[in-house]
Parts: structure tokens; sequence; C-alpha cells
């Protein structure tokens, strides 16, 4: 990879503490060392945001992960919140989330994200879920 090009950050928006365990434990078996954000809602996903800008209001590069039901604020408002600011609206965003409802993946599609993920019980569909998002991180230049 040219090493003028920055190191993709993840952020995994989500408010079950066993999927963010299961998501922390499967980057550290794929040896996925990226810098790791960790939110518990929407809001607290636009506070972390907002913290690492730098001075000129650029953001670092980001794949995030998004559950769409949490309290607070939800996937899909984070989706139109984000849709509609002009520093968040490139972020690359996958939902990653337990609804398979047409509506759902309709509605975030709607919004521009990159992919819908469903999550499944099993640590081996975590596994290549979290494994596609590295490739993909590894192989598209992301905007800065």
């Amino acid at each position: 990879m040219n090493s003028s090009y920055s190191t993709v950050n993840f952020m995994v928006i989500d408010d079950d503490e066993v999927c963010i365990m299961s998501i922390e434990r499967s980057l550290k078996e794929l040896k996925i060392a990226n810098p790791l954000y960790v939110a518990k809602d929407g809001i607290e996903g636009l506070e972390v945001l907002r913290g690492t800008l730098d001075d000129s209001e650029t953001l670092p590069p980001f794949i995030i992960t998004l559950d769409l039901n949490m309290p607070r604020m939800g996937g899909l408002e984070f989706l139109e919140e984000v849709r509609n600011d002009p520093v968040f609206r490139k972020l690359i965003i996958f939902v990653l989330t337990s609804s398979d409802a047409p509506s759902d993946i309709a509605s975030a599609y709607e919004k521009n994200i990159a992919g819908y993920i469903v999550k499944e019980n099993t640590t081996a569909s975590l596994h290549k879920a979290l494994n596609l998002l590295n490739g993909y991180a590894n192989l598209v230049v992301l905007p800065v």
C-alpha cells in the first residue's frame, strides 16, 4: 500500500455488548490491527467522529459497522444525520444488524450504505463479515 495513504479506522456503532466483544475478539483472531472506535448508539457515534476531526475539519478515513436498533439514536437516524452533514456524508458505512426486514434493508440502501450484513449467531459468519471489511479497507483508496 502506498505510504501516503492513511490507515483506515474501524468504528462499531452497536449497543449489544456481546456483539462488540465478538467483533473485538474476531479482529484480534484475524490479526486486524487497525484502530477501533466503539460507540453504543448514534449520538455517541457522532460524538466520537467529531472528536477525531483535526483543525481543518478533515475526518480520517473510517469504515463503520452500524446496528439499526439502538436506544437514543438508532442506525437509520444516524444515517440520516451523517448523509446530511458535509463533513460526514462520505463515510463508508456497512449496516451490521440482526434485522432482515425488507423495509430496513431498503431504507438503509436509500441512505447510501456500502452494504447490508445480517448478524448471525455464529462466530464464523462474523469472521467472514470482518474479513470482508478488512479486505475492503486494504484494497480501496478512501477519500480524505
